[in-house]
């Protein structure tokens, strides 16, 4: 799609979630719509939902469930991606070498080339959550030159963070 049109024209996005399962996506999504906190399931496949945000941008959101057994079809719902939300547990400190070998995995994709992601701290209300320098650290975000990119902390439990997640979301649509 390139980048959103600024004359006031409607245009739409293809916004691809991903992480690990248990990551907190399903939540995101629905918080973003303005759900109120709902109990989710692990997603088996995916959801898809569409988002008005503002300035006159439509967004469909994929929500690609994260179990190991999922992760192989990742693949299969990146053509046509204009931005990756890439979601991550903060608290899961154990797991977070697997989420990084799935974000560079995601990323090498060619459907992935010039397309700008966003990482999203999940969890951060949580007192044992990594903190957002040593997270950024941790996946070595630097090495992406090739791709725009930004780290956002959040929390989809209380909701924090959400609206600047959005709102970084949208800035890289824009400006990459």
């Amino acid at each position: 799609m390139g980048p959103v049109n600024s004359r006031g024209h409607k245009a739409e996005a293809q916004v691809v979630m991903m992480g690990l399962d248990s990551a907190g996506k399903t939540t995101i999504l629905y918080k973003l719509k303005g759900n109120p906190l709902v109990e989710t399931l692990p997603t088996v496949g995916f959801n898809v939902e569409p988002l008005e945000a503002p300035g006159h941008v439509s967004l469909i959101l994929w929500d690609i469930g994260g179990q190991t057994q999922l992760r192989a079809t990742w693949k299969d719902y990146l053509e046509g991606t204009n931005i990756l939300v890439y979601v991550l547990d903060s608290t899961d400190e154990a797991r977070l070498p697997e989420a990084v070998a799935e974000l560079n995995e995601v990323l090498e994709d060619p459907n992935m080339a010039g397309v700008p992601f966003l990482v999203l701290a999940n969890k951060q209300e949580a007192p044992d959550a990594l903190p957002l320098l040593e997270i950024r650290d941790r996946l070595g975000l630097e090495r992406f030159q090739d791709n725009c990119w930004e780290l956002r902390a959040c929390s989809a439990l209380t909701g924090q963070g959400l609206q600047e997640a959005l709102q970084s979301l949208l800035h890289l649509l824009r400006s990459c």
